[in-house]
C-alpha cells in the first residue's frame, strides 16, 4: 500500500464506518434482543441503556456518508443509486427505531408498548441485516457498466452469500449488544444477559466460520491482498483471539474487558473488510475492469488535501464529544420519571 491522499481517505472513511459499527452495533444488538427480555421494567432498562447515546452513534454513519461523498463522489453516486431501495429500507428501519424509543413509554397501555417493542426489535434486526447485505454485495461484487452505472437489480442483491453476511452481522451485533447490556445492568437481568452472551457467541462463531469458508471458496479476489501481504493475516488472528477472549473475561467476571474484546471483534472485522476491498471501493463482477477504485473515483488531489486538513481539525472534536457523552452517562441504568 502506498500512503497517498487516496489511500489516506480510504482509511478515514473506513475509520468513520468502523466507529459506526462499534457504537451503533451494540444499540442495534440491544434492539435485536429486545423481545427476548420479559417484563416492562427490564425492557425500559435496556432502552434507557442506549437512550442517551443512540442518536450520537448514528452520526458516525452520516459523517461517513458525507466523507464518502466528498472524497469519492462517483462511488457515492453509484452506490446510493444502485442500492437505493435497500438504503431506503435501512433508513425506514432506523426511523422506526428512533420513533419506537421515543413513543414507547408515552402511554401506559400494554398493547401500545407491545406495538412499539415489536417495531423497535424488528427494525433493529432488519437494519442490521441490510447493513450486512450491503457489505456482502460490496465484497462479492456487483455488475457495473463501463460508465460505472450499477446493473445489478434489487433481487439479485439478496443472494445467498450476501444474506449470509447479513445474518452474521445480526449475530455479531446481538453479541455486542448483550455485552453492552451486561455493562449497564445489574442483578437478575445482568445474570440473564451473561447467559445469553454464550449463546450469541456460539451463534456468531457458527455464522463467522461459515461465511469465512464461503468467502475463501466463492470470493477468492477478496483475500488477494492478504495472500500478497501475508503479514496482514495477523489481523484475522487477532480477531479470533478477541472472540475467544469474550467468554474468558466473563468467566472471570471482568465485564469491561469482555466488552472491549467484543468491540475489538467488530473493529477487526471491519478492518478485514477494508483490507479485502483495497484498493477497490465498488468491485465490479464479472468485468473487474469496470470497478470503482480509490483512484478512478476520487476527487482531485487539491480537494483531498484541503479536506484532510479539515478532517484533522474536526475528527478530534467528534471523538472528544463522543468520549464525553459516554463519560457523563457512565454507570448502571437507574429508572426515573424522566426515563424512556
Amino acid at each position: 500500500m502506498i500512503f497517498d491522499l487516496n489511500t489516506i481517505w480510504f482509511a478515514l472513511v473506513g475509520v468513520l464506518l468502523m466507529g459506526y459499527a462499534v457504537l451503533d452495533g451494540f444499540d442495534l444488538g440491544v434492539g435485536a434482543l429486545h423481545l427476548f427480555i420479559k417484563g416492562d421494567r427490564e425492557r425500559r432498562i435496556m432502552i434507557n441503556a442506549i437512550g442517551p447515546v443512540w442518536d450520537g452513534n448514528e452520526v458516525w454513519l452520516v459523517t461517513g456518508g458525507g466523507a464518502l461523498f466528498a472524497a469519492f463522489p462517483e462511488v457515492y453516486a453509484t452506490v446510493f443509486s444502485g442500492f437505493y431501495l435497500p438504503f431506503m429500507l435501512l433508513l425506514l428501519a432506523l426511523i422506526f427505531r428512533a420513533v419506537a424509543i421515543e413513543f414507547r413509554s408515552k402511554l401506559p397501555m400494554a398493547w401500545w408498548r407491545r406495538m412499539w417493542d415489536v417495531s423497535f426489535s424488528v427494525a433493529s434486526i432488519v437494519g442490521s441485516l441490510l447493513i450486512g447485505v450491503a457489505l456482502g454485495n460490496m465484497a462479492r461484487g456487483v455488475a457495473l457498466g463501463p460508465d460505472h452505472e450499477m446493473l445489478t437489480g434489487f433481487w439479485a442483491l439478496l443472494n445467498p452469500y450476501s444474506l449470509g453476511v447479513g445474518i452474521t452481522t445480526v449475530a455479531l451485533f446481538m453479541m455486542h449488544g448483550a455485552m453492552y447490556g451486561i455493562l449497564k445492568t445489574e442483578g437478575e437481568l445482568q445474570e440473564r444477559l451473561k447467559g445469553w452472551v454464550n449463546n450469541t457467541v456460539i451463534f456468531f462463531v457458527i455464522c463467522y466460520v461459515t461465511i469465512t469458508m464461503a468467502t475463501l471458496i466463492f470470493i477468492p479476489h477478496f483475500v488477494e491482498t492478504i495472500r500478497h501481504t501475508p503479514i496482514l493475516f495477523v489481523v484475522a488472528f487477532l480477531n479470533m483471539l478477541a472472540i475467544a477472549n469474550i467468554p474468558r473475561e466473563l468467566h472471570h467476571d471482568r465485564v469491561w474487558r469482555a466488552f472491549l474484546s467484543s468491540a475489538a471483534t467488530v473493529l477487526l472485522l471491519m478492518l478485514l473488510f477494508g483490507i479485502g476491498m483495497y484498493p477497490n471501493l465498488v468491485f465490479s463482477s464479472p468485468v473487474a475492469a469496470n470497478s470503482l477504485t480509490i483512484y478512478n473515483a476520487a476527487s482531485s488531489q487539491k480537494t483531498l488535501g484541503i479536506m484532510l486538513i479539515i478532517a484533522l481539525i474536526g475528527m478530534p472534536i467528534v471523538i472528544a464529544y463522543t468520549v464525553s457523552i459516554y463519560w457523563i452517562f457512565r454507570g448502571k441504568v437507574k429508572l426515573t420519571e424522566m426515563s424512556y
